[in-house]
């Protein structure tokens, strides 16, 4: 049926058609709607189970930041099976993002080129939505970034206002610093300039739950466009900063090995198949380096249960789809799910935990 779909939504620009798909979300966002989504889509087995940061994910494939940027369908994301859901990025005030078009699909390489530029309502306007984020029944992830026009001196009063606001309604945070469409947004990452941020973040976060606010695991978003010592040192500082996990990788500003070549011009951040072996790699990298003190969550590439198995194995906790489901729709989670089950089996594992980061251990 998704196929059918498809040749409509991808006759439509892809942000109207995303538009048309959020619209559709809301309307199953009922008793009805969310039981025939379950009918088509859930599925769960006990040996997907895994608890990380002491939340219990019901199984490891979740929904990537941009989908949902309002929290506004995460619940009828839950009832297709997903084992969690990552909402925004939200900034303090709400704002338009970059110019129109600022999103492409490229059809050949199964990839997407966004510069969105974090468009979303404001954390405010998202709490709305977010005060019953509990009847999800699966953990929900809160993404949260800057203001286009904070300048980068300012930006932890961004972050902190963020989680002023936003604090009790969410799962875990990710401090999203990775992306290339806020500009000089990616100087964040260097090193003086992310232990700064982190200090600013955490001593704001201690004030919330002194007063007592439930302790929430806070995750670093990282790029995967740097060398191998740029990383080093920003696993350094998060670590010594105490961050609770870290997110590899966000989109891609590499143009290489793309065969729509019309696109390689495009500005903005590429995802889906190209980045699949860039994420791995850092994966690798990063497991190797923190892999024992944090749980890694992957993203970057994943459309088959090949694909998240590789990066389980890889290092990878937890994995999260987004383009993938662009091209495969709403029936990709039980697809990986299940195939992870068959793999697992073929390779002696009872749980997915025993899977993790076994390919790095060697």
């Amino acid at each position: 049926m998704y196929q059918l779909i498809k040749k409509l939504l991808f006759r439509l620009d892809p942000e109207v058609a995303h538009e048309y798909t959020i619209s559709s979300l809301k309307m199953a966002n009922n008793r009805f709607g969310k039981n025939y989504l379950n009918m088509l889509y859930k599925f769960n087995d006990v040996r997907l189970h895994n608890t990380v940061w002491g939340i219990d994910f019901p199984n490891p494939v979740g929904l990537g930041a941009g989908f949902d940027k309002n929290a506004e369908v995460y619940k009828s994301l839950s009832a297709i099976g997903f084992g969690f859901v990552e909402v925004g990025t939200l900034t303090p005030v709400g704002q338009l993002g970059n110019e129109k078009p600022r999103l492409f699909r490229l059809v050949t390489d199964q990839a997407v080129i966004n510069r969105m530029g974090f468009n979303n309502i404001g954390a405010e306007e998202a709490v709305k939505h977010l005060v019953d984020y509990k009847q999800a029944s699966i953990p929900i992830g809160i993404n949260i970034g800057k203001n286009k026009l904070t300048v980068n001196e300012n930006a932890f009063h961004d972050y902190i206002k963020c989680l002023d606001i936003l604090y009790p309604y969410g799962d875990y945070f990710v401090i999203n610093i990775s992306s290339p469409n806020t500009p000089n947004l990616r100087n964040l990452q260097e090193s003086e300039n992310l232990r700064q941020l982190l200090q600013e973040i955490y001593k704001n976060t201690n004030e919330l739950e002194m007063n007592g606010a439930i302790k929430k695991p806070i995750l670093l978003k990282v790029a995967p466009d740097m060398e191998k010592e740029q990383m080093n040192e920003i696993l350094q500082v998060a670590i010594s900063q105490g961050i609770s996990g870290i997110i590899a990788t966000n989109t891609t500003l590499s143009r290489a090995g793309l065969r729509s070549k019309s696109f390689t011009t495009e500005m903005g951040g590429l995802s889906g198949k190209p980045l699949a072996n860039r994420s791995t790699k850092w994966i690798r990298e990063i497991y190797h380096q923190v892999g024992q003190q944090v749980p890694i969550i992957a993203v970057g590439g994943i459309f088959t249960g090949e694909d998240a198995y590789e990066k389980i194995r890889a290092g990878a906790s937890l994995v999260q789809v987004y383009t993938g489901m662009i091209y495969q729709g709403p029936g990709i989670v039980k697809s990986i799910n299940k195939r992870l089950l068959e793999l697992m089996d073929k390779d002696g594992f009872t749980n997915i935990r025993q899977v993790i980061g076994i390919d790095s251990k060697k």
